[in-house]
């Protein structure tokens, strides 16, 4: 890949050429020159844009694209498609298919399907087999077959002992052990965070107390085993502050929030509109500014699309009867954009790579190209024409976002929007 790209400004804090407009020569799929006003004699192809800005390539840490099993949700190669129209150029694969990626052959699967994509794919095995979180799956097997880490998606470990026993196993092997935050039990019949909201629309509610009881006893397990654990998509204030406690301690502890947690209070459940049905479920003003100024402080580690994709089946039904789940990786940088500033929503779409075992790679000159193309300016409403993915369960629909997508340059090919 030998390309020119024109008056590119520089958002990478690892770069010497931080903050900068600059022309940038790429040969071979490596920078070989970054400077002002670059010649072309050789022809390269050039790529230039309004108001270009280019960052190291984003990170998702929680994807879901539904195959094997259900491709009419989505598919590996659309989903990656997906991620790369909407800036992305590594993925975390969840492991919420059929059958579940639970062994060496399902991570070998998944692996080939999207072998020659520019999007790098990281598959998530599932912790334990089949996700009935009953017997701890093959873990070992699948990390050498190229599992990044261990979850049942959206699905608690009731058993405090399995999670003692993942936790210490894989720190044999420097496995990342996920755990759901949500004590079923608790949590029961909810649908919709409990509170004044709740009780006045006459729908069951989740407390914060069920996500909260699960932190404090998985936090307590990792400080006993000293193992590896994330904790995905927290939603609560309380959570911040136990991860935050944790921390401090120098357990090795990450956690993730959802963006649509960030963005809508549990306020907004007034027409019981499916679209906003989500696990977490959104939580109060209160819950979201913790959530903010923990992302601001650094105890939450990085921000997820938790892009889910479900068909109009699952949705368009009465709101306790609806999945859980919204897609987001196409809203996912005009929706941070409204909340953080450009440097910091880089920031928050880059800094969870290492976790997840992807190597960051500076815009200096002698590394390989791995960027992100994009227009932080462009104000625009998301509408239906925005998403790509083959199911439509968005949940930011209709709503005002900042920043467009170019397109990413990844793995030696260009993927560009049209």
């Amino acid at each position: 890949m030998n390309i020119l790209i024109k008056s590119a400004t520089i958002i990478d804090p690892k770069s010497e050429f931080h903050n900068l407009t600059q022309d940038i020569l790429i040969e071979k799929g490596v920078i070989s020159q970054i400077g002002n006003h670059l010649k072309n004699p050789k022809k390269y192809q050039e790529i230039s844009f309004e108001n270009l800005h280019i960052s190291q390539g984003w990170f998702d840490s929680s994807v879901c694209f539904g195959e094997p099993g259900f491709e009419d949700r989505e598919t590996i190669k659309n989903g990656l498609k997906t991620a790369a129209a909407s800036g992305f150029t590594a993925v975390a694969m969840n492991a919420n298919t059929h059958p579940i990626i639970d062994s060496n052959s399902d991570i070998t699967f998944v692996n080939s399907k999207a072998e020659h994509h520019a999007v790098k794919l990281l598959p998530v095995g599932a912790l334990t087999k089949d996700s009935n979180g009953e017997d701890l799956a093959e873990l070992y097997d699948m990390k050498s077959a190229g599992a990044v880490a261990f979850y049942d998606y959206k699905k608690s470990i009731a058993n405090p002992n399995l999670m003692k026993l993942a936790l210490q196993y894989t720190s044999n092997f420097n496995g990342l052990v996920c755990s759901f935050p949500q004590d079923n039990k608790i949590s029961g019949l909810g649908v919709m965070n409990e509170n004044i909201t709740s009780t006045s629309l006459g729908l069951k509610g989740n407390p914060t107390l069920s996500e909260e009881l699960q932190v404090a006893r998985d936090l307590f397990l990792l400080e006993y085993t000293n193992g590896k654990l994330h904790i995905p998509t927290i939603s609560t204030a309380k959570s911040v502050a136990l991860i935050r406690e944790a921390k401090k301690k120098k357990l090795d502890v990450s956690c993730s929030v959802a963006i649509h947690n960030l963005f809508f209070s549990d306020e907004i459940l007034t027409d019981f509109n499916t679209l906003y049905k989500v696990l977490p479920p959104l939580r109060t003003q209160h819950d979201i500014d913790a959530l903010i100024e923990g992302i601001k402080d650094g105890t939450i580690d990085m921000v997820t699309s938790d892009h889910n994709p479900l068909d109009i089946e699952h949705k368009k039904v009465e709101f306790d009867h609806a999945a859980y789940g919204t897609i987001g990786l196409e809203s996912a940088f005009g929706a941070l954009q409204t909340l953080f500033t450009l440097k910091k929503t880089v920031d928050i779409l880059t800094k969870g790579k290492p976790r997840f075992g992807v190597e960051p790679t500076p815009i200096n000159i002698g590394n390989i190209l791995n960027i992100t193309l994009f227009n932080p300016d462009t104000k625009y409403t998301f509408s239906t024409k925005d998403i790509i993915s083959k199911s439509k369960n968005a949940i930011f629909d209709n709503q005002d976002l900042k920043g467009k997508v170019y397109g990413i340059i990844s793995k030696n090919q260009i993927c560009l929007n049209s």
